[in-house]
């Protein structure tokens, strides 16, 4: 694909308890071999989070103790050609104790059919003032009429992440209806999105609020980056959704490498 910017992954996910898919950083690093991706944005998966089959799930202390272990090893990982940008996965607990300040970001995930977050705890408040405060990204995978509430009623102040151009969170064109798409604050990636969404968003919304995502391990590093790269876009803008809007978002939240001095 020739010599670029460090493309930078903005959405996979890697896990240590949850064996339904092969999702270790390892195997990441080997379906991006071929490519240029410098970094990646890493997520637990959702079952080392709750329950996504239980509709009814109750939290328990050993699934508190399942998140955090999982929270906690995502910051554990390191790689001498990767740099890895853990994302915090909260859940009802609004556990925002464990928030560190290695975290690049927070991922707010459920789909129709699994259980609720809770908006109305006032810990939901607290831990949202918390992440305002950090300045962290939400990457915000939830049902339409959630995902319109929290970004017009809950997330004032807060860069929010739709993911997949919107596929989960009703469609694309639902969230353009909505007029999401053109609020300063909700920012999108392209995993799994087709090309005529990335074309399209582009051309009506711009590209500085647009990363490059692979949803690996459901989606693979090599042919998500070469869906984006077949677009032939301006070099600049390829740039920026390759990467450069990724470092742009995480220079907000003032990264630093865990083991810089």
């Amino acid at each position: 694909m020739g010599k670029r910017i460090p493309v930078i992954d903005a959405h996979a996910h890697c896990g240590i308890l949850d064996r339904s898919w092969p999702q270790s950083l390892e195997t990441y690093v080997r379906q991006a071999a071929a490519t240029d991706i410098g970094g990646v944005a890493l997520f637990s998966p959702v079952l080392e989070i709750y329950d996504r089959h239980d509709r009814k799930f109750v939290d328990t202390p050993a699934w508190r103790r399942r998140r955090k272990e999982s929270n906690a090893y995502l910051l554990s990982l390191r790689h001498a050609e990767l740099t890895v940008f853990p994302y915090y996965f909260i859940w009802n607990d609004f556990a925002i104790d464990q928030l560190s300040p290695a975290h690049c970001g927070v991922k707010w995930h459920r789909h129709a059919g699994e259980p609720v977050y809770r908006y109305d705890d006032p810990r939901c408040r607290s831990a949202l003032d918390e992440i305002r405060r950090r300045h962290l990204p939400v990457v915000l995978e939830e049902e339409f009429d959630n995902t319109v509430r929290f970004i017009r009623k809950l997330a004032d102040g807060i860069t929010v992440i739709i993911p997949h151009l919107g596929m989960l969170n009703g469609g694309f064109r639902s969230i353009a209806k909505a007029g999401l798409w053109a609020q300063e604050n909700v920012w999108a990636d392209t995993a799994l999105a087709t090309q005529d969404e990335i074309e399209d968003y582009i051309q009506r919304y711009g590209h500085r609020r647009l990363m490059f995502g692979s949803d690996f391990p459901f989606g693979d590093p090599y042919s998500e980056l070469h869906k984006v790269c077949g677009l032939s876009l301006d070099p600049d803008i390829e740039a920026a959704v390759l990467g450069h809007n990724f470092l742009h978002l995480q220079a907000k939240v003032g990264y630093r490498k865990p083991n810089a001095d």
